[in-house]
């Protein structure tokens, strides 16, 4: 059987054969080597150019090392390596950047575009579709592997079941017997958040992200279907999700990055698609340059981008600045459309084009981009016994109410306007 042999920068040398080989050299997997894993965070963290592919072989190969460390069966292991090779190829450009945008437009998250794709319902090739090479779905069908299992691995819906049985004085509820599975690929300890913390503390320096892989694959354990740590590695699990805290603060939700990604959602709108699906055949260099090719304030913006010249913060509001009643006001600007209004206002009273203000609700994006930052919902065992993480560590109730960013707004506009900016801001919004 013929197979490759891939040098990766964190885990080393990574084998590839079968039908994850065939997989691998997908069009729909390739598309993925154009797209920045941290999206324009290299605008922050100048090293920071790893991509999208590189973090699917992570996520694969971290995903089968648990499986072998749990000795599951060959097929659940190869099945692991397939959902942690694809998790992610329902990405748009620049990962996450557009993923409010996106979520507005097609009512989708890039898991459901992933899930879709694996089904063959959803086209992200089209018209570069070329000769060589399948596409996923159909090796999926070739090799008769079960979709409705990957779509749930990679959803991370766990499935549960009704009955609970007495043991003792107490009742002990049963999930499914292959939950597992699903936990490995998108759960509270899963080979996502490994490999992504690993790659991308590396690619930044930010030292934040390390954490104790062996200590954690050595502890792992099924009890009831369900992934669990051993009582002994809840240190290392400890360590991994303050890591994580840790890495949303200081790269994912840095001001800079949100900012650029402000910037770059702002003028995709500007632009007149007809589908915004064509958005997903997209990698990075081909969205700059729809950008950069168009007039006026994409333009604009796709240069400012190209040569790194970003808007400025005009207003930060933070949470303890705010009353109850305030923040409720706030909350409310989730809405794209209440949000561009209070931007046009802003905009109107400061005598500039409303496109030059551009407010950043960061809370949203964080429950869209990562549902999981506050589950800590991870079980540990303890001999006999089963408690929660919670119960085991001080750290989780913490991290639970921890918020990744410091502000609950920000206002940011081009260096010339930001006087002006702030004080309508100031004056609108508080």
């Amino acid at each position: 059987m013929s197979f490759k042999i891939i040098h990766d920068s964190i885990h080393g040398s990574i084998k590839f054969e079968g039908i994850t080989l065939k997989l691998l050299e997908t069009p729909e997997m390739q598309r993925l080597n154009g797209i920045k894993q941290l999206g324009l965070g290299y605008l922050i963290f100048p090293g920071a150019n790893h991509t999208r592919l590189e973090h699917s072989i992570g996520v694969s190969y971290v995903a089968e090392r648990m499986g072998r460390a749990l000795n599951l069966p060959e097929e659940e292991t190869t099945l692991l390596k397939i959902a942690g090779l694809l998790h992610d190829v329902g990405h748009a450009p620049f990962s996450h950047t557009l993923e409010y945008l996106l979520h507005e437009k097609t009512g989708m998250d890039h898991m459901e575009i992933t899930t879709k794709i694996i089904d063959g319902t959803i086209d992200i090739v089209g018209e570069n579709n070329l000769d060589e090479g399948e596409r996923v779905y159909e090796i999926l069908d070739e090799y008769s592997l079960s979709r409705d299992m990957l779509k749930k691995m990679i959803l991370g819906k766990v499935e549960k079941r009704t009955d609970i049985l007495s043991v003792g004085e107490k009742q002990v509820y049963f999930g499914f017997e292959k939950n597992y599975l699903i936990n490995i690929i998108s759960g509270s300890l899963d080979a996502d958040q490994i490999d992504y913390l690993l790659r991308d503390s590396h690619y930044t320096g930010v030292a934040h992200g390390a954490i104790d892989f062996p200590r954690i694959l050595n502890t792992l354990k099924i009890r009831n279907g369900e992934l669990m740590i051993d009582k002994k590695g809840v240190p290392a699990l400890e360590g991994m999700l303050v890591a994580r805290a840790l890495m949303y603060t200081a790269v994912y939700f840095h001001k800079t990055n949100r900012i650029g990604e402000l910037m770059i959602s702002r003028a995709l709108e500007e632009i007149d698609l007809e589908n915004w699906m064509k958005i997903y055949t997209f990698n990075d260099g081909e969205l700059l340059s729809l950008l950069i090719n168009s007039k006026g304030y994409p333009r604009e913006i796709g240069l400012r981008i190209k040569y790194r010249k970003l808007f400025k913060k005009a207003l930060i509001i933070k949470k303890e600045e705010c009353s109850e009643d305030k923040e409720e006001e706030i909350k409310e600007l989730y809405d794209l459309k209440k949000r561009r209004k209070i931007e046009r206002e802003i905009a109107e009273s400061s005598g500039i084009p409303p496109h030059y203000v551009l407010i950043d609700i960061p809370q949203k994006i964080a429950d869209l981009s990562e549902p999981r930052l506050s589950k800590t919902d991870v079980k540990v065992v303890d001999g006999n016994r089963v408690s929660t993480f919670s119960r085991v560590s001080p750290f989780a109730r913490a991290l639970q109410i921890r918020k990744v960013q410091d502000w609950i707004l920000l206002v940011a506009t081009p260096k010339r306007y930001v006087e002006k900016v702030r004080k309508s801001a100031e004056r609108i919004l508080l």
